[in-house]
């Protein structure tokens, strides 16, 4: 696939590639999600069209500093509080870039691609309307056999 434009992500993008600049990024930090304890970190990154919120996850967390260029290959995007956000984990792959034409974060747009009226999809796991009234079973007729 090829290079996509940080204005051009949208939720639920899959082997998403960008370059970008990295405008802040923070130290890997342990959270706790439903899965458990995972290592993340957090970064806001941007090229000629806008910026986004990165969020990398495990062995990744803390791999990138403010100033780098990079190239991050099969990511993923995902939507939080109406904003497209990009993520690189296990799957992902980072490499610094070399790249003396790439924008500096003075000339990277203070914009960030919305998320619209996106809703996740569901996935896997425990069935939607858990709880609730199990259907009844109505007899086809009144007559008793």
């Amino acid at each position: 696939m090829g290079e996509e434009k940080i204005n051009n992500l949208k939720p639920g993008m899959e082997n998403v590639n960008v370059t970008v600049r990295v405008l802040e990024a923070t130290e890997a930090k342990v959270i706790q999600t439903k899965n458990g304890a995972r290592t993340i970190s957090e970064a806001i990154v941007g090229d000629d069209t806008g910026r986004v919120k990165l969020t990398l996850w495990g062995k990744l967390a803390g791999s990138i500093k403010e100033g780098m260029v990079v190239k991050i290959d099969n990511a993923w995007t995902t939507a939080y509080k109406g904003k497209v956000q990009l993520n690189a984990g296990s799957k992902s792959q980072i490499s610094e870039v070399n790249d003396e034409s790439f924008p500096q974060a003075d000339q990277i747009p203070d914009t960030t691609p919305s998320a619209g009226e996106y809703r996740r999809p569901f996935r896997g796991g425990r069935r939607q309307g858990r709880g609730g009234r199990r259907p009844r079973f109505e007899e086809e007729s009144g007559e008793e056999e």
